[in-house]
């Protein structure tokens, strides 16, 4: 079974949510990441996308060398284009796969 993370005003939601469904839940990005092959993620839009990719607590932070990441989110083509860049400077890989239709089409 996988790790979630799921920003809530409280740890409370995403353990309940857990332990209905099954997985573990995480306080960070970083720390879902950790120790993970692959990490999906879909979020709102590019500046939603930056929240959880960088920064100590950022997907990036926890993501193992060689590991993937893959943004659902539709976000812009330049952000895909720098999270690819700071991913590879970094060892990791990054695929952009958005869903269409923005948020509307989703």
């Amino acid at each position: 079974m996988g790790r979630i993370f799921v920003k809530y005003e409280n740890n409370e939601k995403a353990v309940k949510w857990c332990s209905e469904f099954g997985g573990d839940s995480a306080l960070s990005p970083a720390l879902a990441a950790k120790d993970c092959d692959i990490v999906f993620c879909c979020v709102g839009n590019d500046d939603d996308v930056r929240q959880v990719v960088y920064g100590d607590t950022g997907i990036l932070a926890g993501l193992s060398k060689g590991a993937i990441f893959v943004d659902h989110t539709t976000a812009s083509a330049e952000l895909a284009k720098e999270i690819a860049i700071e991913a590879n400077s970094q060892g990791k890989f990054f695929l952009d796969a958005p869903v269409s239709g923005g948020q509307a089409g989703a």
